[in-house]
């Protein structure tokens, strides 16, 4: 990724990227490094909100040893293009799990691409990806799960569901599974949908302004993905960067 030559459409990673944007960025600096120690836990979370016009890209290599866990929420919501990538590694018995949102509007270029290996046994990840796109935005979620020959009793899931607001903006999904074990859980999905009108109806006719009854129904949408963020700091930060940015987008 970080070669000399610029990525081009050839290149399954980059198909739906902003590539005049990357190019404004390139040579991109080298991946920050996450390694969880046997039998540790670690908890990281990432709010993308580059000002408008920038190009953001942050790739992720991510090592977890036999029995450990790592946790990851992200919110990638900033920047013409913003663009985070993880490239995970699993031993014995350990758990990777991501969790994260995707908002833009505008011309915006938004991506998540994951690979996750399951080098060993008994290893746990899973995947959940909810994008809300606006006017002429395009999202995409390219996530491969990786199952090596000797990774017996893997058990991974990837689950991605956008929403389009506008008939302009563009969703991609990929979720792929390459599994070499024969004793194995994966499942995946991947839906693209709108706002439910009828909900939509029964707000308005209730007395609910279109814009209140949309950003709400957008707002459950997306708050499942931070839940789970222990840090009260954390997840009020990353949910009212969410809020804010839907406030734009209805």
């Amino acid at each position: 990724m970080n070669a000399l030559a610029l990525p081009t459409r050839r290149d399954e990673a980059w198909r739906y990227s902003d590539l005049e944007a990357v190019a404004s960025v390139w040579p991109l600096p080298s991946p920050t490094r996450i390694d969880v120690a046997a039998g540790q836990s670690a908890v990281h979370h990432l709010l993308q909100d580059a000002a408008d016009g920038a190009a953001a890209v942050h790739d992720y290599i991510v090592t977890i040893a036999d029995g450990a866990r790592c946790d990851f929420h992200l919110l990638n919501a900033g920047g013409r293009l913003g663009r985070v990538t993880f490239d995970v590694t699993l031993g014995r018995g350990a758990h990777f799990e991501l969790r994260g949102a995707m908002i833009g509007g505008g011309d915006q270029t938004l991506e998540i691409v994951t690979r996750v290996t399951h080098a060993q046994p008994d290893a746990t990840s899973g995947q959940t990806i909810r994008s809300i796109l606006g006017q002429r935005a395009t999202g995409s979620y390219l996530g491969s799960i990786n199952v090596a020959r000797d990774a017996q009793r893997t058990d991974a899931f990837q689950s991605v569901k956008a929403m389009l607001l506008d008939r302009t903006a563009t969703a991609n999904a990929k979720p792929e599974l390459e599994i070499y074990a024969d004793d194995v859980k994966c499942a995946h999905g991947a839906t693209v949908g709108e706002l439910d009108k009828a909900a939509l109806f029964y707000m308005a006719s209730r007395g609910m302004d279109p814009a209140t009854a949309k950003t709400l129904l957008l707002k459950a949408f997306v708050a499942g993905v931070f839940d789970d963020v222990a840090d009260d700091g954390v997840r009020d930060a990353l949910e009212a960067a969410a809020l804010a940015k839907l406030e734009t987008l209805v």
